[in-house]
């Protein structure tokens, strides 16, 4: 394949992962064939939607030597795995997708996958074994998967998931249908703890009644308000959920109304961003999983290894009072019954521990419910916070 036609689809299948919501922001990365001996991958650290043709990277296979200045994904090894164990294999798309990454946190992947999914999958998709992001213990887990199963997509524990096919459009079709399979297996696994249960909603009110928490209270969030603070006027704006626009704002220091009526969330919101000057935006989620963990009142450990580096190695659940200083080193709080705040520097890093909180919470319910929780160690998860804060947090930025 032409060089430029592969960097060219690269890109345009990480625009079409955004967009359907199989990938976010730095996350996963997608690679091409160019022949037997190279292929092209998205860089290390830059999002999606900005990506041209000079950042895409081209690699060996067979030592992942690459040209130019720009790193490639410190996934490559991975990716190279895959064209050497399959040659028929042009095109692999490595994604954090909520519904894979939650049965990477289970002891067993997908079995007895039947029809045309398993036409195109095969019948079993393995979960590899465990290791930190972008090390050999990752690729010897995915290496070990790949030999022994007869599968276009494995789940890498406690990480995501890796699909690929002969071209694009295979490829693609593998990481949505994975997706589609995860959520069904969700489902119809933790059944024989949650009673019957139709959907996932179900599954995050049924988990927290197993506590003794009445079903009717759990999930029933409504009205909850974000905001962003300037900190050179020292204004806070606060936005409903889901709004864009402003309902009122306020001074910093003061905590009076500058415009509107102020919001009951206003007086912990100016607590949050004068605890903690590293924050700039405060989203609260109130998403059915992370309501429903809220709700049973303990802390939220990391399952996943995106939550270890981006939210934190232990969050806490606690009221109002606490949640300012528990805040001091995690980037979210579960707030007793309401959900989390998920804070960040800028609007798009709010956003991101946004989305990983309510998979890491998700996986947690599915988890309690199929298994147990199976948590990154105290040791990885540490290093993986430290190696994202100093490394990965500053090429997203860029």
């Amino acid at each position: 394949m032409d060089i430029l036609e592969a960097k060219n689809l690269v890109i345009e299948a990480g625009h079409k992962l955004v967009a359907e919501g199989l990938i976010a922001r730095t996350w996963g990365n997608v690679s091409c064939r160019i022949n037997s001996e190279t292929f092209v991958i998205t860089p290390s650290g830059k999002p999606y939607d900005g990506l041209t043709p000079d950042d895409i990277v081209e690699v060996r296979i067979e030592d992942l030597s690459y040209r130019g200045s720009v790193k490639p994904s410190s996934e490559k090894g991975v990716h190279a795995e895959v064209y050497k164990a399959h040659p028929e294999a042009n095109f692999v798309i490595h994604t954090h997708q909520k519904y894979a990454s939650v049965i990477s946190d289970l002891s067993k992947g997908l079995c007895d996958i039947e029809g045309e999914e398993a036409e195109l999958i095969g019948t079993v998709v393995p979960i590899a074994a465990y290791g930190m992001p972008g090390t050999g213990k990752l690729k010897k887990g995915g290496i070990a998967a790949l030999q022994k199963y007869n599968t276009k997509a494995i789940i890498m524990a406690h990480h995501g998931a890796v699909c690929f096919g002969a071209d694009y459009d295979e490829a693609f079709k593998v990481t949505s249908v994975l997706e589609t399979l995860c959520e069904r297996a969700i489902i119809n696994l933790s059944k024989n703890f949650t009673g019957p249960i139709e959907t996932l909603t179900d599954l995050c009110k049924a988990v927290p009644g197993k506590f003794g928490i009445d079903h009717e209270y759990v999930c029933t969030a409504e009205t909850a308000y974000d905001s962003t603070l300037d900190r050179t006027t020292g204004q806070i704006v606060f936005t409903e959920k889901g709004g864009d626009e402003p309902v009122a704002v306020a001074e910093l220091d003061s905590g009076d109304a500058i415009e509107g009526s102020l919001p009951l969330e206003a007086d912990l919101h100016r607590s949050v961003y004068r605890k903690n000057d590293k924050y700039s935006c405060i989203i609260h989620n109130i998403d059915p999983e992370t309501v429903a963990v809220s709700c049973i009142g303990k802390k939220l450990p990391p399952l996943l290894d995106d939550f270890a580096q981006i939210v934190g190695t232990m969050v806490k659940c606690t009221g109002y009072t606490g949640a300012p200083k528990a805040l001091k080193r995690q980037n979210a709080v579960l707030l007793r019954n309401e959900g989390a705040l998920c804070c960040g520097g800028s609007k798009f890093d709010a956003e991101a521990v946004d989305m990983i909180t309510s998979k890491n919470a998700l996986t947690y319910l599915a988890a309690t419910a199929i298994e147990k929780p199976h948590k990154i160690s105290v040791i990885d998860s540490y290093i993986m916070r430290i190696v994202y804060s100093l490394k990965y947090s500053k090429q997203a930025e860029k």
